[in-house]
């Protein structure tokens, strides 16, 4: 294993001004004496390699492979010493609940005021956890990324989480029973049931409501 540079902190995010801006807030205010910017996951491996493993890792929820969560799962796993701490600017609660059910240990949206910011890094080192729950009413202009849900997290079954992906592409009923070789009426209560348990008044309002999320079914 990987020793720890005691002193040390990487900072995974994919845009590299944002990236340098916190590596160089956590030398300056928050006694690192090291911390490195990256701005893919590829190059976080690269570094661990060369310089140890990190005190802490502040990683974007988002990179440009998509998600961080293999990133995050396999440093906790390979380094279990390291502090994890998910950074994001997108504020959807699916994000935070997301971020919740990993091995991390906090969260902290990028809108937060620099001395939270250190207030959070201070109480994560210390061994407690953070997770930011202040609603922030900015929104990302342009946003296409999709934020990937199971089946299970939206409590349906597998099968209906194959129906609800392909009824979020704008697949009529028949079109799905074609594809998982199903009776059209088949396809017509598993839409019912996920009308029902997403509390949507028809597709429309499901598509709504799931805007801005995909289904990996």
């Amino acid at each position: 294993m990987t020793p720890i540079n005691e002193h040390s902190a990487l900072v995974v995010d994919d845009h590299p001004l944002v990236a340098r801006g916190i590596a160089e807030y956590l030398r300056s205010h928050c006694g690192f004496d090291r911390a490195d910017a990256i701005c893919a996951a590829a190059d976080l491996w690269a570094n661990i390699g060369r310089f140890g493993a990190p005190t802490l890792a502040l990683v974007d929820f988002w990179l440009p492979e998509g998600t961080a969560l293999p990133a995050l799962v396999r440093l906790r796993d390979e380094y279990p010493a390291t502090r994890l701490m998910v950074i994001s600017g997108d504020d959807d609660p699916a994000v935070r609940d997301k971020v919740r059910r990993l091995p991390v240990d906090g969260f902290l949206l990028k809108q937060a005021e620099p001395a939270v910011f250190a207030q959070a890094v201070a109480a994560v080192l210390h061994g407690d956890a953070w997770f930011d729950e202040a609603p922030v009413a900015v929104q990302t202009a342009g946003e296409t990324r999709n934020l990937p849900l199971s089946p299970a997290e939206l409590g349906l079954t597998p099968r209906q989480g194959e129906v609800l992906a392909m009824m979020l592409k704008g697949l009529p009923n028949k079109r799905i029973a074609q594809a998982l070789s199903l009776t059209e009426q088949t396809v017509k209560e598993h839409v019912s049931g996920i009308l029902d348990r997403l509390g949507a008044r028809n597709r429309i309002d499901l598509i709504t409501r799931l805007r801005g999320k995909r289904v990996d079914a």
